[in-house]
């Protein structure tokens, strides 16, 4: 299993980053895959597949903590690449939420 649980939404209110910027201020931190829910069900293979594909975003995955629970936000595709080269651990930026 790679991760915990797969979502199909955002089960935390809105938190009102939304911009890479946004999330810089938050420094990264090592994160289990097998820790984090995904909010998201469909993956684009392109962006999973291409080598680049951090090169307009931000270098880190984006993870909200909300009730006990890491929700994997931003960031699917450099999670299942992990996944893939066999790594358990990715590198994000946690926001805690309430």
């Amino acid at each position: 299993m790679i991760f915990k649980a797969i979502g199909d939404h955002k089960p935390y209110p809105d938190h009102g980053l939304v911009t890479t910027r946004d999330w810089a201020h938050l420094p990264p931190r090592q994160i289990r895959l097998d820790q984090l829910t995904t909010v998201r069900t469909q993956l684009d293979l392109r962006g999973l597949l291409t080598e680049d594909s951090t090169f307009y975003g931000d270098l880190f995955a984006h993870v909200v903590g909300w009730r006990g629970e890491l929700y994997l936000e931003d960031g699917l595709q450099r999670a299942l690449r992990s996944a893939l080269q066999q790594r358990t651990m990715i590198h994000a930026r946690v926001l805690e939420l309430g």
